[in-house]
């Protein structure tokens, strides 16, 4: 005889529910996403602020950018969170199987977009684009444009850094999923993991317009 207190859902001794625990944990998400909209939004006006000011410089140096790899990846980034979405409703229906595939699907495009982005990276160093690595620009002004390549690296390393955290957290989800941990409402995890990587992508969606297609009509 199966205990129906064993299969309830773990709720720590400060909450008195787990619907409680599960909209404290949200909330703090929420606020963690909130410093990170703030750090983030440090370097988007920052990147508006040099845009403004060396605005050809900065166009021509964004038509050197790989628009179709950061296109791709944005696609890449779009389908992640269809797929993470899929893999937070397969949580709440209890779907364990499902919901491992979800979540290491989630995961393996996350690989991929890495995988692209290194691909990218490595284009921009063998073009000398890599500020303080051989930078060479033909044209005029070059400190400006050695100041985009700054401000690209910048962003979108920290983010890949974002990505490459999300990815980790991912892959573990799936193990204690396949273990069965995430049963009999006890989904919250996977929801919280789940806005933190909608949140990646939607910084990304900003990023790629913003960086790739500044120089282009």
């Amino acid at each position: 005889m199966h205990s129906t207190t064993a299969a309830a859902p773990f709720v720590h001794e400060q909450f008195d529910d787990i619907e409680q625990q599960r909209k404290a944990a949200k909330l703090g998400m929420w606020i963690f996403l909130a410093t990170e909209v703030l750090f983030f939004g440090g370097l988007f006006l920052g990147y508006t602020v040099y845009r403004f000011t060396y605005g050809h410089v900065f166009v021509q140096a964004s038509r050197k950018l790989d628009v179709v790899i950061g296109g791709t990846n944005t696609a890449v980034l779009l389908i992640s969170s269809l797929v993470m979405a899929f893999s937070v409703r397969a949580s709440q229906l209890d779907q364990r199987r499902r919901l491992v595939g979800l979540l290491l699907g989630t995961a393996v495009l996350g690989c991929v977009f890495m995988s692209l982005k290194a691909v990218e990276y490595h284009k921009d160093y063998v073009d000398h684009l890599v500020p303080r690595l051989g930078f060479k620009w033909v044209g005029a002004d070059p400190g400006n444009a050695e100041l985009f390549y700054w401000i690209y690296f910048a962003m979108t390393g920290l983010h890949a850094i974002h990505v490459t955290v999300g990815i980790g957290i991912l892959v573990v989800l799936a193990m204690l999923a396949w273990r069965g941990r995430f049963r009999n409402g006890n989904y919250n995890p996977v929801e919280i993991a789940g806005l933190y990587w909608h949140f990646v992508d939607i910084v990304w969606v900003f990023l790629f317009p913003l960086l790739y297609l500044v120089g282009h009509r």
